[in-house]
């Protein structure tokens, strides 16, 4: 298990925030580990952003709420635990200004193997991750919250995942590969061209392909290319210009990189950036944790 630091806890705050790699058996399913612990800090509304990772969290302390989902259909509550599929609207996120909890990324060709569905059952929903995983997460909860230290509570998740982790071979192959490709290019193959290579129609390949991910591949590429914009907004100080960021990963112009964001983040990228950004620390973010991933841990 690879782990990065937690900053420094300030005087009368505590705001700690550790990311870590999970167990080498586990990374086909899991990209990483995100511990979150705040109090003290001011009250916020937090934008849960489209990313390529389905979303698995167990709370700690106090329940995560969430105050509009990505389906407008479904009503605001708060949760112990949580599991979300892959959405293309921004979820809203509050907290009164404590938040704790760890989150789990998980790539969507892996839920087969933790959760016994595909991706594609849980897309754009938010459900207790008891409904799917049953006993499991409660009691994962349960010992997460009795670990003495963020070390502990990894070392935990991968004992359980890897005990309940039940590798399928039900996924297409040709899914495997188009997600790859797409997540290799940074969303920059067109549905034609991995069609092509599969040997499938563009037809067979929307309908496969969203079951397994819960995308179609354009909306896949739309979302891969728009999370890494968004990683690039908060990489360095100052952050790229939105031109550099717009030409680095293929949107047309800085317009249409602009208008994206509106639509999956549902404001405009400075406006985002001034709320949540590099320099505004309030809100210890479910996708944020302790930093932007590293690199290498996105394959």
């Amino acid at each position: 298990m690879t782990t990065e630091a937690a900053e420094p806890v300030r005087e009368g705050v505590v705001d700690e925030a550790v990311r870590a790699r999970p167990a080498t058996a586990l990374r086909p399913y899991v990209a990483w580990y995100s511990g979150y612990r705040q109090r003290g800090i001011a009250p916020a509304v937090h934008r849960g952003l489209p990313s390529p990772y389905l979303t698995f969290i167990l709370t700690l302390d106090e329940p995560l709420v969430l105050a509009a989902h990505p389906d407008p259909a479904q009503r605001p509550d708060a949760y112990a635990t949580l599991l979300g599929g892959l959405h293309t609207a921004p979820a809203l996120i509050a907290h009164d200004g404590r938040q704790s909890g760890v989150q789990i990324a998980v790539h969507p060709l892996g839920a087969r193997a933790l959760f016994g569905v595909p991706a594609g059952e849980l897309a754009g929903i938010d459900l207790p991750a008891e409904d799917v995983l049953g006993r499991l997460a409660p009691h994962l909860q349960e010992r997460l919250r009795a670990a003495a230290t963020w070390d502990e509570r990894f070392a935990l998740l991968d004992g359980a995942l890897l005990r309940a982790a039940r590798p399928s071979g039900q996924v297409p192959p040709e899914v495997g590969w188009a997600w790859q490709a797409l997540r290799r290019s940074g969303g920059g193959l067109a549905v034609a061209a991995l069609a092509r290579e599969t040997g499938w129609s563009a037809r067979h390949l929307q309908e496969r392909f969203r079951r397994e991910t819960g995308l179609t591949p354009k909306a896949a590429a739309r979302v891969i290319r728009f999370d890494r914009a968004r990683r690039m907004l908060t990489d360095g100080a100052p952050p790229p210009r939105l031109a550099e960021i717009a030409a680095r990963c293929g949107y047309f112009d800085q317009a249409h990189l602009a208008r994206e964001f509106r639509a999956l983040a549902g404001a405009a990228p400075s406006t985002w950036l001034a709320a949540e950004g590099p320099e505004e620390k309030r809100f210890r973010n479910v996708q944020g944790g302790a930093g932007a991933p590293v690199a290498e841990w996105e394959a």
